[in-house]
């Protein structure tokens, strides 16, 4: 939390000790959080005609101490910026010794939340008003205090546009692998992403996939895309032993695996469920198709293709099994402001690795990515909150911002 381990970090006792243990280390600097959660406020800890030094002071001494070690008639002289760590329980005290020790109780003063975190959030106000304004707006820690003239900069140099996740949490159960694109995108909305992966996703063997014959092939993820593709380099194919095919993808997120390998997919629904795509396909001809999914997926697709008189292969490429969660994890999950379900499996997974009973907090709103989804939901007697329209993760990101929009006058 601290950005640097040898700034208030006990890195440098760390170190000793290993020295003492003849053990190698080595020491990766960092950013120190009264340099970055400062600037990331729009408040530059020095800056021509206003600070030329800076001064980075703990706000929380060891409590065994029989007095401080802090001059606070020192710092109230000190000629530039204050930078204080891990103070805001203790500011209305500090903030009354640096005035008894003669800094003006007029001096420009800001604190810093989360600094850099999704959830950032600054308060400027004067040295004699600080404390009152972070009981009132109810700032927590982490933050950093920074006096000075400095401080008055924030709101002239305050670039982080207002973003609508701010101050909420979100869970996320998809699988592992698949976590970092959406916990991405969550955060840099504002959200606190918690991740809560319960799903394990497993390579299938199989023998090397020759395409030449087919006039379709269907691909209902992006798992399936990886899949088809190991096993046509498998027999030292590649894209190239699509080309006589149609390709069929079930979503937009499918369709940018199937890009990232070359491919166009030549057919996307407009909704992104097997259902979509079986008549989405409805005028597509088709003598002989594969349809490359996940082991134990629905037989909608292949019996509606089967209905029209085609000859269909399934090639069941990977599976998806129950990844543990802690019960940390879990507990966080539970707790969130919303929690997430982007597949049929992930809501069966969950409740697994719940003990087999959700426990959501009365405040957690269930967000779907689609039917099939919701549907499984209401089977086990949890009702979502949301659905999402477009059914892959930009439409849940959707679903979920206009959930936290105001109301429309």
């Amino acid at each position: 939390k601290g950005g640097d381990p040898f700034v208030f970090g006990r890195g440098g006792e760390e170190a000793l000790t290993l020295r003492a243990a003849q053990i190698p280390f080595e020491v990766v600097p960092g950013v120190t959080a009264g340099v970055g959660a400062s600037a990331y406020a729009g408040i530059p800890v020095t800056h021509r005609g206003l600070a030329s030094a800076v001064a980075l002071i703990t706000g929380h001494e060891d409590p065994g101490k029989d007095e401080t070690a802090i001059d606070w008639h020192a710092l109230a002289a000190f000629p530039g910026t204050l930078v204080l760590y891990m103070g805001v329980r203790r500011l209305p005290q500090i903030a009354s010794a640096l005035i008894a020790a003669g800094r003006p109780g007029s001096e420009p003063a800001a604190v810093v939340e989360g600094g850099t975190l999704p959830a950032q959030r600054s308060v400027t106000a004067t040295l004699e008003t600080i404390a009152e304004t972070v009981r009132r707006e109810q700032i927590r820690a982490p933050s950093i205090t920074v006096i000075g003239a400095v401080a008055e900069l924030a709101d002239e140099l305050s670039w982080l546009p207002p973003r609508p996740l701010a101050g909420r949490s979100v869970a996320v159960t998809r699988a592992r692998a698949q976590v970092s694109e959406l916990a991405r995108r969550l955060r840099a909305l504002g959200a606190e992403v918690r991740e809560a992966p319960v799903i394990r996703t497993h390579e299938l063997p199989g023998p090397p996939l020759d395409p030449i014959g087919y006039d379709l092939i269907c691909l209902t993820s992006a798992n399936g895309v990886e899949g088809l593709f190991r096993r046509l380099r498998q027999g030292g194919r590649d894209a190239r032993a699509l080309a006589g095919a149609r390709v069929a993808a079930i979503g937009p997120g499918t369709a940018r695996a199937l890009e990232a390998h070359g491919i166009d997919a030549d057919v996307v629904p407009e909704k992104f469920v097997a259902e979509a795509l079986a008549e989405a396909l409805a005028d597509v001809p088709v003598k002989r198709a594969l349809v490359a999914r996940a082991r134990d997926a629905r037989e909608v697709l292949p019996d509606a293709l089967r209905a029209r008189g085609a000859q269909v292969d399934v090639l069941e490429l990977y599976e998806t099994t129950p990844e543990p969660l802690s019960e940390p994890a879990l507990m966080a999950a539970r707790s969130a402001d919303y929690i997430t379900f982007t597949s049929a499996s992930s809501v069966r997974f969950f409740l697994q690795a719940a003990g087999g009973e959700a426990q959501l907090s009365p405040q957690t709103r269930i967000v779907s990515i689609g039917p099939v989804t919701s549907e499984t939901l209401r089977t086990h007697s949890l009702d979502p909150h949301i659905e999402a329209q477009r059914h892959d993760i930009e439409g849940m990101i959707a679903a979920l911002l206009a959930d936290v929009a105001p109301p429309a006058p």
